[in-house]
């Protein structure tokens, strides 16, 4: 087996408040995340989502612990400046708010923004616009004006800016946040073409048990803990598990789920399975359950 892209040994990190006091977020803290996979990333406010993204892209430094991304230790105390500029080259991240990311008053100069402060070549660099725009379906909007744009395609915008500097990860902190239902599905369908088409890891930092079901892996994080990891199918089969730490499930699953609390069996007496993450696959088994009667 090849070497996990990103892997995370004994983590950990605290917050120091305005009065000295020790707010410890993430402790003892490990992970591994294999190169070119989809994972999404769950847990309460406050769970340390957000700090682990910012410790994977060094805005936040642990107090010990190891993490290692692509093969380089980025919490080695002799990690050089060209070394850590590397990192940030590789490690790209998307914020909630796409208006904090967009720079300049035309889309193609936003995009080209990464790509020229990291000194590529003009003719490089139209290439690299090019390709991010295709990438995330904006070609047409290249002359527009960013901020004129809907939220989901400001968005997207951003993730073409960060996919300009050719990353081979890219951490989604919460992206879809602030957008509507169709902003939100513009911004997944980009996600899993990234992840999908061009190989990029990607981290997926979400609230939305519908996005994360649409992904290879669901790691939930639980007061600086992992609390659960596994496919969506493994992970979204703990219904009382999550909603007892504060997480929904998506609305299948529930359904199942509060069917089997009411008593409802298939013909043979089973319960109706939990591993129903799409519309499509619940339909099918309410379907089974009316014919097994």
């Amino acid at each position: 087996m090849n070497d996990p892209f990103i892997k995370i040994e004994d983590l950990n990190f605290s917050y120091t408040d305005e009065e000295g006091n020790e707010a410890r977020v993430l402790h003892g803290f490990n992970l591994e995340i294999e190169r070119g996979s989809l994972v999404a990333v769950l847990g309460h406010n406050g769970s340390g989502k957000s700090t682990l993204a910012k410790l994977l892209n060094m805005i936040l430094m642990p107090q010990s612990g190891r993490i290692v991304v692509d093969g380089l230790d980025i919490t080695s105390p002799d990690l050089t400046e060209d070394q850590l500029f590397e990192n940030r080259r590789n490690v790209g991240m998307v914020f909630q708010n796409p208006d904090n990311q967009l720079v300049a008053t035309i889309v193609e100069e936003d995009i080209a923004f990464g790509p020229e402060n990291l000194g590529i070549e003009p003719k490089e660099i139209r290439r690299r616009v090019n390709d991010a725009l295709a990438a995330v379906g904006m070609t047409e909007f290249a002359r527009h004006s960013p901020h004129q744009l809907s939220g989901g395609q400001k968005q997207r915008i951003a993730i073409a800016g960060i996919i300009a500097m050719l990353p081979k990860c890219i951490i989604f902190d919460e992206s879809t946040a602030m957008l509507d239902p169709r902003g939100r599905a513009e911004v997944m369908q980009t996600i899993l073409r990234l992840n999908r088409e061009m190989g990029i890891t990607v981290l997926h930092i979400t609230h939305f048990m519908n996005e994360a079901a649409m992904c290879d892996r669901v790691v939930v994080i639980n007061d600086g803990e992992i609390a659960l990891d596994g496919r969506p199918q493994e992970v979204f089969c703990h219904v009382a598990e999550l909603q007892e730490i504060g997480l929904d499930v998506p609305q299948t699953a529930e359904l199942m789920y509060e069917l089997n609390l009411s008593g409802v069996r298939d013909g043979e007496g089973r319960e109706l399975p939990l591993s129903c993450l799409t519309v499509d696959e619940c339909a099918d088994e309410l379907c089974r359950l009316i014919d097994s009667l």
